[in-house]
């Protein structure tokens, strides 16, 4: 086959470092494009970007052309510089070191994004770090509690 085609979505999750509330929904709506404008940036089409104050989801094709890895290395680097240049509050803000990836059928991409999309009722009966133990655990990931956050 001469051609490389792929669809490969992707659930990203990380939040802010020590999951401090830096994310506003004035803050998001410029953040949001912004991180979009990234991933179409590497040829990865962005689906659906949302999370509350202390953590991001993203839902996006990841394209045949860069590592999940890399991609969210661009994502964190590049929004954290723009962030803190467009308002000088965020001059303290990171992202955490870690990130949660998870692999989703098509046939799931609404679901995930109606997830997204709830974040703000969601987080009032569970935690960020209740949800990403969650995560682990349905997508079948092991890992080292003492790891897991910065």
């Amino acid at each position: 086959m001469p051609q490389s085609v792929t669809n490969i979505l992707v659930h990203i999750v990380f939040s802010t470092k020590k999951r401090q509330n830096y994310l506003d929904a004035e803050h998001c709506c410029k953040l949001y494009p912004y991180i979009s404008g990234i991933l179409k940036n590497h040829n990865c089409e962005c689906i659906r970007i949302g999370g509350i104050e202390n953590h991001i989801h993203i839902l996006c094709a990841l394209a045949k052309t860069i590592s999940i890895s890399d991609l969210i290395e661009k994502i964190k680097s590049n929004s954290s510089k723009w962030i803190k240049t467009n308002d000088e509050s965020f001059i303290g803000f990171q992202w955490q070191k870690g990130y949660g990836a998870f692999s989703i059928s098509p046939a799931h991409v609404q679901v995930v994004s109606n997830y997204i999309n709830h974040q703000k009722g969601h987080h009032r009966k569970i935690t960020f770090e209740d949800e990403l133990r969650t995560l682990l655990k349905k997508y079948n990931v092991r890992y080292d509690e003492r790891y897991l956050w910065d």
